[in-house]
């Protein structure tokens, strides 16, 4: 009895002790940004300014929104904040989010973000990459998203438009609200996995059809993802010794088995197609270097490199362009006079050009410019950007040091709804971008592709996909806003991008 209650004592003394030392460093870690000088936003022990993995409260870009609106009101130019242990550093001033972003873009050319290339391969994309092995592949790249290359692909979206106006259709007859989320998904997945892999998806027709399945769990965040997303973003290190993988194993393996076998199916065949899957192939046998004129650098693409790229434009080609149409035209459907005149400037274009929705005609639409930019504004896709500090980097005009290896975060959300650059930011206003008002304020204002030698290196394709998908459908139907929508809109809480709470329903009607 006596060693069992002794035995039980030191337990207790231990467990106490245990949890005095992990007590003590938490608090000596969270001075961090005070022994630096720099302004901060205090933690709670053990999660920081972040939420508890198991019950998150936010969107990860709205609580950094949130961050940035409370350093704002302070009168702050940047702050310090904490992911569990690891220190963070919030660029609020737009001279500062310009430095990192271009002007010292040689402090902070890497994203910061996680990938294993050993276990996970797709995680090893141009957009999570970083060193001179993104610079390398940025290069290769480059030439593949020219304007010359996108009127290229453009007969593809052209071949796609049937399916997302006879799905509009058939609801229209049905009587029934549209999914205008879903009908837009299933229109760029179709887009995206012709041109990035070169297969029919025909995802109107077949309901689980494996390039929607797996396109929407990629966005499908659960809990255990949520936990390997702390882990990963907290301990990067740790967490690549353990082999943690990202990317489900299901969606590993059929990307990558698509593309081994699209790719020898060409070689094999002496087949090509003018998509993007078969520019990656070019690059891989150096074909593209010999037809674009330059020298390569010897280092050819690896089918796990061309799924990567392909993957990544697949993942960001169809989610990002179908959300954005989405809020667009939700938008237009709370505001029917900037729906005609959208619909106004596509007709008048559009009757110049035969009534044909061309690549030439849909460059010629500046208010749907307005439009789209005024939507990427309230709604960007990507709400966050991350970057990371790969040497110590003295901020100009103050005695302060970021150290290698801190995470920068900017939040775009929080700039594309501040006061100072746009007046009533709840409101949508096409207005702010016509050419004077986008000259009058600063270039960092809005940022929904990113800025400088990291900007998003598809956005040319994803307004080209928005503006042929908008046009279609403005050129075809008015569209009002269906009650079985949740208003006002919420966003989920689990959802990499904006995406509203109980889908956005949308009633159309032919013109």
């Amino acid at each position: 009895m006596l060693i069992s209650e002794s035995l039980g004592g030191d337990l207790v003394a231990i467990s106490v002790a245990i949890l005095t030392v992990v007590v003590a460093y938490y608090k000596w870690t969270y001075q961090y940004w005070r022994r630096r000088n720099f302004p901060y936003l205090e933690p709670r022990i053990p999660f920081g300014n972040t939420d508890n993995p198991f019950s998150p409260k936010e969107n990860a870009g709205i609580r950094v929104k949130r961050h940035y609106d409370m350093m704002r009101a302070k009168g702050w130019k940047h702050g310090g904040l904490y992911s569990l242990l690891k220190p963070s550093y919030l660029a609020l001033d737009l001279e500062c989010v310009k430095n990192i972003m271009t002007k010292d873009f040689q402090y902070f050319t890497d994203r910061g973000l996680y990938y294993n290339e050993k276990v996970d391969p797709l995680s090893a994309h141009l957009f999570a990459i970083g060193g001179q092995k993104w610079r390398n592949l940025r290069t290769k790249l480059s030439s593949t998203f020219t304007s010359g290359k996108m009127k290229m692909m453009y007969q593809t979206l052209v071949d796609c438009e049937p399916n997302l106006l006879q799905k509009i259709e058939n609801d229209r007859v049905a009587k029934v609200p549209t999914d205008i989320k879903e009908a837009l998904g299933c229109f760029t997945t179709d887009i995206i996995g012709s041109v990035a892999f070169g297969l029919e998806c025909n995802t109107f027709a077949e309901e689980n059809s494996p390039f929607r399945k797996y396109g929407r769990k990629v966005f499908t965040l659960n809990t255990l993802r949520l936990l390997k997303i702390t882990l990963i973003s907290s301990f990067p290190n740790a967490a690549k010794n353990l082999g943690v993988v990202q990317t489900p194993k299901d969606v590993s393996k059929f990307f990558i088995n698509l593309v081994k076998d699209t790719v020898s199916y060409r070689e094999n065949n002496n087949y090509t197609r003018k998509d993007f899957l078969q520019l990656l192939i070019d690059l891989k046998n150096n074909k593209l270097a010999e037809d674009e004129g330059y020298k390569h650098d010897g280092n050819t693409l690896s089918i796990e490199e061309i799924a990567a790229q392909s993957f990544v434009f697949f993942i960001a080609g169809f989610e990002t362009s179908s959300t954005t149409m989405t809020f667009a035209l939700y938008e237009l459907s709370k505001h029917p006079e900037l729906q005609d005149k959208v619909r106004e400037e596509v007709n008048t274009v559009l009757a110049k050009h035969e009534g044909k929705i061309t690549y030439d005609a849909i460059q010629e639409m500046k208010y749907m410019d307005q439009v789209i930019n005024e939507t990427l504004r309230k709604y960007p896709a990507v709400p966050l950007l991350t970057r990371k500090c790969v040497r110590d980097y003295k901020i100009p005009g103050e005695d302060l040091i970021i150290e290698k290896g801190t995470t920068i975060l900017i939040s775009i959300l929080g700039i594309h709804y501040d006061k100072e650059y746009y007046s009533d930011p709840e409101k949508f206003d096409p207005e702010r971008f016509t050419e004077e008002n986008k000259n009058s304020r600063h270039h960092y204002a809005h940022l929904p592709f990113g800025e400088g030698p990291r900007m998003c290196i598809g956005m040319r394709f994803g307004l080209m996909q928005s503006k042929m998908g908008l046009s279609s459908l403005l050129k075809n139907y008015k569209f009002t806003v269906n009650k079985k929508t949740i208003e006002p809109l919420k966003m989920k809480v689990k959802s990499f991008i904006p995406t509203a709470e109980g889908e956005i329903w949308l009633d159309a009607e032919k013109i």
